[in-house]
């Protein structure tokens, strides 16, 4: 009877603990197969958004008459900000671009509420992206539309360009200025402007300097960026430009 009874009671033991085994099981393969699908179903979170860097940049040439720097700004998803500077006028545009076979095609558009404003659309080739072409038409469909070629080009200040690059580096004496003419004096005072990027709206100045290798069109604002030295300089070849209006038939010129 005791050997029955320890017979019953080792079944009892060994019963339970197979249903312990088996209840055990499924639920660990139901939890394995629960994370396996979650896994598959759950949507992948979005590629991050980042900049286009190789498309960013400044970007100069012949346009017209004129010297233009295009300036791209921003370049993010499918959306493109910059400038255009020409033309002594700086206007923002912003559109949106494509990329397709190596290339990327921009279309973009200037606010319009200038009587010089109008919209892009260029080409930057990936295989070269220091230049890009593309065409440029006026809101006013009464003025003509333009096409230029234009390449990678960054305005950099530097004191040792121009015919008078001392104006830019030291402080002038009367004997430096004193000999010029009126439109010399004139010229030797705006190229102070030009070394910072100065875009003229005076035609005269404007195609004066556009045809120097140096200079970019930068911005239609420099305040702030005159040293001291060049401050002096203006307003002393200021004060001889008026001397030359004055007394230039005095003196021979």
């Amino acid at each position: 009877m005791r050997k029955m009874g320890s017979l019953l009671l080792a079944g009892l033991f060994l019963l339970a603990c197979n249903n312990e085994k088996k209840t055990d099981k499924p639920a660990s393969d139901n939890d394995s197969a629960v994370t396996a699908d979650n896994k598959n179903t759950a949507p992948s979170p979005p590629p991050a958004t980042k900049a286009l860097e190789e498309i960013l940049g400044s970007f100069v040439g012949a346009f017209g008459d004129n010297k233009i720097t295009l300036l791209i700004t921003k370049a993010v998803g499918d959306s493109v900000i910059g400038r255009s500077i020409v033309g002594g006028n700086d206007r923002p545009f912003s559109g949106t671009f494509v990329f397709d076979n190596g290339i990327y095609t921009v279309s973009a558009k200037e606010p319009g509420d200038h009587k010089d404003d109008g919209s892009f659309s260029f080409t930057v080739s990936k295989a070269n992206l220091n230049e890009i072409s593309g065409s440029w038409r006026p809101n006013d469909t009464k003025r003509p539309s333009k096409t230029y070629t234009l390449q990678r080009k960054k305005f950099e200040y530097r004191t040792d360009v121009g015919t008078w690059p001392q104006s830019s580096q030291r402080l002038l004496k009367a004997k430096d200025v004193e000999n010029y003419s009126k439109e010399e004096l004139e010229f030797m005072r705006n190229e102070i402007f030009a070394r910072h990027g100065y875009c003229f709206n005076r035609k005269h100045l404007r195609q004066q300097f556009e045809m120097e290798d140096w200079y970019v069109p930068n911005t239609v604002d420099i305040k702030g960026f005159l040293t001291d030295i060049e401050k002096k300089n203006i307003e002393l070849i200021k004060r001889y430009e008026k001397y030359a209006e004055e007394y230039g038939d005095e003196y021979g010129r």
